[in-house]
This record gives C-alpha cells, sequence and structure tokens, in this order.
C-alpha cells in the first residue's frame, strides 16, 4: 500500500495558504534517496549522478541535489541557464542534447560542461560552425535492434531517434581526437522505467565490452561511461521497488569482471536518473469539486491534464489516495477526471476508491518527476504552485502558482493588451 508522506490535516493546513491544485516535494525524502544512490556506487571513485533536470526542473529542487553531490544533465538552453543559475559549473554539467541549435552547444562549451554528441553528424556540425571541442567528450550509442531482458522488459533500440552505431562510434572518436579531444565517454538509454534490479547491470555489461571494442578501435582515452536513466519507480502498489543498492553492486560485479581485466579499472560510471531521484517524492494534490452519475461515476477535481499528463498522454497509472480515507474500503468505483475539453483528461480509469465527498482532498502518488515540468496551458488553465516539505516539517512555496497575468503577458506589445487587463479586472483574477 502506498503511503502519502502528508496527513489530510497537513494538506488542509498547506491549502488555506496555497489553494489546489498544488504539487508538493519531500525534501528528506529526497535527500535520504541520492545519499542511497551514491552510497550504492560508492566502490566507483569517479561515480557521480547527473539529475535529469527535465524531470523536475525547480531551481530550490536542483540545490538540494547539487548539495547532495549530483550533477545535473541537460538538453536545452533554458536547462542549462538553471543548472548555472543554481551554482553548477563545468564538470557538474553533462549536456545531452539532439537536434541542437549552435547557440546551445556553444554555451554549453562555454559553461565547460561535458558535450554529449547524439550523431556523427554533429562532429562535423562543430567544424562547420566553429564550435570549440573540449578535452573531454562524450557520444551517445544505440546499438539497434530490439533491447530485451530476462525479465520480459523490452524497449526498441531500433526505433529510437538517438544515438550512433558503433562504427559511428568509432569514426566520431578518430575524427575528433584529430581535433585535439583527449578523453572521451560513452552514453546510453536503451530502456525506460525498468522496474528491475537486472537493467543497470545488462546495460552496464554492454556498455563495457563496447568501451573496449571502442579503445582497440581507436586508441581513445575512454575515462567514463554513463548508463543514463531507465532505472524506474513502482507506480502500481503490487510492485516491488527497484533495490539501489542491489543495481549497485551489479553493475560493480560487470565491472570487476570486464573492465578491470581490461586495464580499464580507472573508468569512472554516471547515471541520469530523473525518475528514480524525484518519482516518489512529488505528489500532486487536488479537490473534489464535482460528481457526475451517468453511465460511469465520476469525480471532478479541481487539477487537471494541464497539470499531470501523463495518465492523459500515455495511460500511465498514478496512485491515488483520498486523505483522511487511507482505512476505509475501497468500495467504490470512479473516474476521476479534470476539467480540460478533452476525453482523456483522466487521472483514474474505472479506479476502486473510498466513497468520494465533495471537498475531500486527493493526493496523486508519484508525480515528483515529469509531472510539473510536462506541464501545460491548454483551456487556458494555469500552472500550479510547487511547495516544499522541508526537513523540519515546515512548508515553502519554490514557484507561486501561475496567474491569469503571467497567462497572457506574451500579449503586452499588441494594442489588445489593455483590454484584456480590463477584462482580468473585471474577472476577479490576477
Amino acid at each position: 500500500m502506498k503511503k502519502a508522506f502528508i496527513s489530510k490535516e497537513q494538506a488542509e493546513a498547506i491549502a488555506r495558504e496555497y489553494p489546489t491544485p498544488f504539487y508538493i516535494y519531500d525534501e528528506k525524502g529526497i535527500r535520504e534517496n541520492a545519499r542511497a544512490v551514491n552510497k550504492a556506487f560508492s566502490w566507483n571513485k569517479g561515480f557521480r549522478e547527473y539529475f535529469a533536470v527535465k524531470a523536475t526542473p525547480n531551481p530550490e529542487i536542483l540545490k538540494v541535489l547539487l548539495e547532495e553531490g549530483c550533477g545535473f544533465d541537460c538538453s536545452s538552453m533554458a536547462e542549462l541557464v538553471l543548472s548555472r543559475a543554481v551554482g553548477a559549473k563545468g564538470a557538474d554539467i553533462m549536456f545531452s542534447s539532439n537536434d541542437t541549435p549552435v547557440e546551445e552547444f556553444v554555451y554549453a562549451g562555454e559553461l565547460d560542461s561535458i558535450i554529449n554528441l547524439d550523431d556523427l553528424t554533429h562532429v562535423d556540425y562543430f567544424i562547420e560552425n566553429n564550435i570549440p571541442f573540449k578535452e573531454t567528450m562524450c557520444c551517445r550509442f544505440n546499438p539497434g535492434g530490439v533491447f530485451k531482458m530476462s525479465n520480459g522488459i523490452m524497449d526498441n533500440p531500433g526505433d529510437s531517434k538517438y544515438g550512433m552505431s558503433e562504427e559511428q562510434m568509432a569514426e566520431a572518436f578518430t575524427k575528433m581526437m584529430e581535433h585535439g579531444v583527449k578523453h572521451f565517454g560513452i552514453h546510453a538509454f536503451l530502456a525506460s522505467n525498468t522496474v528491475t534490479n537486472e537493467y543497470y547491470p545488462q546495460l552496464a555489461g554492454q556498455l563495457f565490452e563496447l568501451a573496449i571494442r571502442l579503445k582497440e578501435a581507436t586508441g581513445a582515452d575512454i575515462t567514463f561511461i554513463n548508463l543514463s536513466g531507465g532505472v524506474g519507480i513502482p507506480y502500481t502498489p503490487d510492485q516491488t521497488p527497484n533495490d539501489i543498492a542491489v543495481i549497485g553492486e551489479g553493475v560493480h560485479k560487470k565491472f570487476d569482471e570486464i573492465m578491470v581485466p581490461a586495464g580499464l579499472g580507472d573508468v569512472a560510471i554516471f547515471t541520469e536518473m530523473g525518475r528514480y531521484m524525484m518519482g516518489p517524492f512529488g505528489s500532486l494534490v487536488t479537490r473534489a469539486i464535482h460528481e457526475k452519475h451517468i453511465y460511469k461515476e465520476y469525480i471532478g477535481v479541481d487539477a487537471c491534464a494541464a497539470n499531470l499528463m501523463r495518465p492523459a498522454m500515455y495511460g500511465s497509472y498514478h496512485h491515488i489516495t483520498v486523505l483522511g480515507k487511507e482505512n476505509e474500503p475501497c468500495d467504490h468505483l470512479y473516474d476521476v477526471t479534470g476539467s480540460l475539453c478533452e476525453n482523456n483528461d483522466k487521472f483514474a480509469i474505472d479506479r476502486k476508491l473510498p466513497k468520494i465527498d465533495m471537498g475531500d482532498l486527493i493526493y496523486i502518488h508519484d508525480a515528483g518527476a515529469h509531472g510539473f515540468a510536462m506541464g501545460y496551458n491548454y483551456n487556458g488553465r494555469l500552472w500550479s504552485s510547487e511547495l516544499l516539505l522541508q526537513e523540519d516539517g515546515s512548508v515553502r512555496c519554490i514557484r507561486r502558482a501561475q496567474t491569469m497575468r503571467d497567462y497572457f503577458a506574451t500579449f503586452d506589445e499588441l494594442p489588445v493588451f489593455n483590454a484584456i487587463e480590463d477584462a482580468i479586472e473585471e474577472s476577479g483574477q490576477q
């Protein structure tokens, strides 16, 4: 059974100051999890977790993770700017993007970040646009085909837009060495949200063997291997969570079996987790405001897919707790819906829950990664606030809720803007 990290009483007190819907994150949980990850890979002296900024791009969250020794994986100019703003510099930042504009590569270089190239053509792109190569560069690998694990997990690298073939990796390394690159990293992401302790060790084994072949083929000095993300979380209550200590030891075993005998025992291991680092430590809290009884039973809440799009976009399961009714029987069948003019705006379909009364607080679990970050403004719905439950039990606002004026701000150079301002005043909004 999943347990909320705030009680109904806490949520009601918070909602009096920060109206629903709101996101809330658990600082204590975030820190403890980051320390567990670092401990699991402490056998590797160069280990570092590069948190995927795209998962939760909030500066206060990034500060917490930076304090715990994490770096940041960025994929856009805004993510680079955000990482720099919270104090990350140099090797604190890994820049992994695709279809990248020149100015983003240039800025990543100015920050002295580690640049991870997605495609062989990007080498020529650097040359043609006079973008300086760094002494240390990385390339992303795509083995093609289908990545299948013994427990049935499968993903399809051959249908992915990311990464290079092995032959292209060798060509990229060789060409970059001709332009002054001295040290190389290998990066790959082959499966998403795996809830198994086997994924990282299996991936690591493939990448370790690739590193040996590339070193033999090119003579490149390979200094790190980035296992990227893909370590998932148990969204459903019946799933057994990953054990990061077991995962770390599994990678350790592969490292000792493959890398050490090949004379590559000093290669650093990087990870690049977003979901595992933050998913369970953030939740969306919303309130039941309508009920509807037609062919099904519906509960309407004041959040919508614009606040958390994963269920609508992917059909993803997010567990729901009705705060204050944790011990009541789940004997009612509901669709829990938002207000968007789209029929897929549903947080749950045919979900067994306790009887929900109007005004009840609905706690949507595991929204700490790819939750707020994927928000949007369809139907003019506004972004919620983001709050941090601090280690001392106090709550701090780390992003205020978007206002109507924020939403219309980019019309400020149009003649209609004054009329919009007047209409906002009439509506009683801000």
